[in-house]
Order: structure tokens, then sequence, then C-alpha cells
């Protein structure tokens, strides 16, 4: 049976004109076989001239060989001590060699959502560079106006919100010459597991305080604004307190994430024990997917259970966890990267099937 498509092609003849798109990782095209040379099952990849390569993630603008050092990462929990400006300067600016790729094309195309280097360092001329931001986005939902399937309406809005802390808290972790509060002072801790403990454990105590509206505030301007105008605390207000039921939580390193959980199961700290603690630091919490599982499943039913996820590197790149709805940056950052690609997480949406076929938008 020879069986015909409706343009008069045999199926076979079909099946040669039909697009083929190759998903690959990284490490595995560049990975090689024992003896040195390209996997087998890698080998069509290579001897085929693509129409396009797409580099996605593409966040340093670097694919030579110093940047394996961005993706063969063992240890999660150190993402952001990789020194950049070295790296930029060892690289001259010159960061981009496909070559060595050994996958030839007609062209390549570069994603990022955080490309703020790659541009900065001149690799790509502005006729070679297009944008679409999440400011783009969110204007683009609200002019659809009353127009039908609105593809950006489950794009959640993010409100970004920054405290600067009462006098009797930060007064603890200011040092140096500038005379800067320092986050990772602040939450600095020692051991781990249960018996990791802050430094400063009284200080982050208020803070915990702060944060749920039971602290007073002793900073002139915070008196000054007087009870009915001071700032909205996220576990205090309920325009927040509604909406922030599962949050991540950005610590120095992986004594601190301990160090929270262990603070925050202490009798003292009765408000958070209706929330699950989930650790994501250290050599126990797995890499990768071994880490998220355990989060996804202490959610259960979503709309009905609160948790904080505490983590020092580990997840706050290339994973979506659809309730999460606040992120806390309790950390010193070295790049914007790592800032912004930590903070996206909780911009990820969050749709469920309603009981009539409808859509919910849950954030």
């Amino acid at each position: 049976w020879q069986f015909v498509t409706r343009n008069g092609m045999t199926y076979e003849q079909a099946d040669k004109k039909r697009p083929i798109v190759c998903f690959g990782s990284f490490q595995d095209f560049l990975g090689t076989n024992e003896n040195g040379g390209i996997k087998a099952r890698n080998e069509w990849v290579h001897t085929t001239n693509w129409d396009l390569v797409i580099f996605d993630e593409y966040h340093f603008g670097a694919w030579r060989e110093n940047a394996k050092k961005l993706f063969e990462q063992e240890n999660e929990d150190n993402y952001d001590t990789l020194d950049l400006e070295a790296y930029k300067r060892d690289e001259a600016d010159n960061a981009i060699n496909e070559t060595w790729l050994g996958i030839t094309t007609d062209y390549f195309l570069f994603l990022s959502g955080t490309p703020f280097r790659a541009i900065n360092s001149g690799e790509f001329i502005e006729d070679q560079i297009f944008n679409w931001t999440y400011s783009d986005e969110q204007r683009e939902k609200e002019n659809w106006g009353d127009k039908p399937d609105n593809p950006y309406l489950a794009l959640p809005r993010m409100v970004m919100l920054t405290y600067r802390l009462p006098d009797d808290i930060q007064q603890i972790a200011k040092e140096g010459e500038f005379d800067e509060f320092d986050l990772n002072v602040f939450f600095s801790a020692k051991d781990t597991g249960r018996d990791a403990k802050f430094i400063y454990e009284s200080y982050v105590q208020k803070w915990l305080d702060l944060i749920r509206g039971s602290h007073l505030p002793t900073t002139t301007d915070d008196l000054k604004l007087g009870q009915n105008k001071r700032p909205a605390m996220p576990f205090a207000d309920m325009r927040l307190l509604n909406v922030l039921s599962h949050t991540f939580w950005f610590m120095p390193n992986v004594a601190a994430c301990y160090a929270m959980r262990n603070l925050l199961q202490q009798p003292a700290n009765s408000f958070y024990h209706d929330y699950h603690i989930n650790v994501c630091a250290g050599s126990e919490a797995g890499i990768g997917l071994d880490a998220l599982q355990p989060v996804r499943d202490s959610m259960d039913d979503p709309l009905h259970s609160k948790t904080i996820t505490l983590s020092c590197g580990k997840l706050t790149t290339g994973v979506t966890v659809r309730p999460w709805t606040g992120i806390f940056m309790l950390r010193n950052l070295s790049s914007p990267e790592t800032y912004f690609q930590a903070a996206f997480r909780v911009q990820s949406p969050w749709v469920e099937p309603g009981d009539d076929g409808s859509k919910i938008i849950m954030k």
C-alpha cells in the first residue's frame, strides 16, 4: 500500500520535508565518549548543517571552554561565587566562539532573560539585539482590552518592595568604612543541621517579628508616619499576607538556611508553625530536580497549604514552582543576573482548570 497525502506526495516524501527540531543539553553535546570523540548518539547532530541553532539561557555571554563552570558546577549552593569580572577580563570581550561546539548552522540565536553582560560587553551590535522584557509583556497585557484570548493574561504582575530596618535591628550588622548594613553579616550563622544557629540570633528574631508586624519600629521616620501609615509588612498587611502562602527565602549560605529553619521552629515563632519549612541547601537536599520534588510534594494542595523554602543557590534558575508568590532577598549578590534569575522564579504563571472547563488564574 502507498498512502498519498492531499498534496499528492507519499507519506515517505512528506516525512522527508517535515521540519526537525532537536533539543540537547550543553553537557551532552560537548561530552565525549571514552576515547575522547563525539558520542555515537550525537554524531547525526554534528553531521547535519542546521538552519538555526539556539543557545538558551545565555546569561553571561559566554560559551567558550571556561564557561563550562557555569553549567558543570556541582555545588549549586555556590551559584553566585564565579568571579565574573575576572572571567570577562580573561575572555577579553570575545566570549562568542561557536566553532568549538562542533555544530554547523546558517544562523545562531542567543536567548536570555538576563543578558546584561552580553549586551554591555559589546558582543552584539545594536542591529543584532531584540528585547522583549517584563515591562513589554505587562504593557501588552493592559493594552489587550476586551479582546479574547489575551496571551499575557496569566503572567503575574510583580511588586518589588524595599525595607529599611529599624535602628535597633540593623545596628549589629553595620561595619566597614562606609557604615553600611550588611545582609551577609546580619544573617551569618555557624554549624549546620540541627546545630545551626545565627550568630546574632536575637536580632534575627526581631526581624522575624518585624515582618509579621509585631516589632515596633524605632526609626524616626517610622515614628513620624504614625500607626496607620507604617510600611506594609509581608506577614502583617492583609494585601500581602493573603498572597504570600508560598515564599522563597534567598539566604547567604547553607548554615544560614538551617539556622533559619531552626529558629522558625522555636516555640516563640508559633506564627510560622503553619508553614512547612523546606531547606534546599547542602548535600542532603540533592542536586537539580532531586531538590525540586520535595518542595512540590510539601505543597500538596497549594491552595490549602503554606510553605517557606530556604535556599542559598538551589532552585534559583531554570525551575518552575507555580505556587511561589514571593521571594525574600536576604543576602548580598554580586551580579544582576543572579538577582533577576532568582526574582523571576515567583513570576511563573499559575493556572488551574475550573469545574466548567475554564481556566482559573491563581496569581
